[in-house]
């Protein structure tokens, strides 16, 4: 009884500030951003930005296991692995008059190059980190929503596509239902790469079944909801544009454009 009046396809709901914003003003608050962090070529610059977008996510979404994975480990690794393969790909002669911090035999490896992979590592980490505050608070639902309600997207093509993206997690249920028959009839048994490539085969063509009698139930169910019918639908579930919406795309932009006036990433030396 307790489960009664529960919505379950009602948009999620969680604490922090940035699960109660609109995602379309998640999305626009950086995109100014990240689109001139690809011009730059410093190493403040991007490594402001990153600090700005962790702030933001840590303070609006919390520290959830996501984005400590991501935050934490991801995007550091990622810095350290591409700065470093980066740097060994400079032009030598660009980065001659720097110090040597790396020599072997005749090849040499110098702080400017390492200080040209680094900007490039944290350019590509400034602009992930700065997507993954509309990625990590924004459900797919919730998105297809705000672009029909405010982008006029025609609904049989957000819907449409939601749709197939909901195949993913069908297909991975459904490989699992297929596994475990297999492993209570004793199918398939043994190691080795042939045991594997005959297991991988028997599940192909009961997938394939099970995926298109769950498309047959999908279409027959939008065929009853008269799905396309109309230009336009009832929206059951609401993503407005509120005045807070606007002030956090506005605030976003100012203080972006504050970091890029401060820092001056074009200026000569850069």
């Amino acid at each position: 009884m307790s489960g009664q009046g529960i919505d379950p396809y009602a948009p999620e709901r969680r604490r922090g500030f940035l699960y109660g914003l609109n995602p379309l003003a998640k999305l626009a608050a950086p995109v100014p951003a990240m689109t001139l962090l690809i011009f730059t070529r410093d190493l403040t610059t991007p490594l402001a930005f990153a600090l700005l977008a962790y702030v933001l996510i840590l303070a609006g979404a919390g520290l959830t296991r996501i984005v400590t994975l991501l935050l934490g480990v991801v995007l550091p690794v990622v810095v350290v692995g591409i700065g470093f393969g980066m740097s060994l790909w400079v032009d030598p002669a660009r980065v001659v008059d720097t110090p040597v911090v790396l020599g072997i035999g005749g090849w040499e490896l110098r702080t400017g190059a390492l200080e040209i992979g680094g900007a490039t590592a944290l350019r590509i980490a400034a602009i992930v980190a700065l997507s993954l505050i509309a990625g990590v608070t924004t459900t797919g639902p919730d998105l297809v929503r705000a672009c029909v309600q405010q982008l006029r997207l025609p609904y049989r093509i957000g819907y449409t596509a939601l749709a197939a993206l909901r195949f993913v997690p069908r297909f991975g249920h459904e490989l699992d239902v297929i596994r475990q028959a297999h492993r209570v009839r004793g199918a398939h048994r043994g190691r080795g790469p042939f045991a594997a490539t005959a297991r991988w085969w028997g599940y192909i063509v009961p997938l394939l079944a099970g995926a298109i009698r769950h498309a047959e139930r999908v279409a027959l169910a939008m065929d009853a909801r008269a799905f396309g019918a109309h230009p336009d639908r009832t929206e059951r579930h609401l993503v407005p544009w509120r005045p807070r919406d606007t002030v956090f795309v506005l605030v976003i932009w100012a203080v972006s454009a504050a970091l890029l006036v401060a820092l001056h990433p074009w200026a000569p030396g850069f």
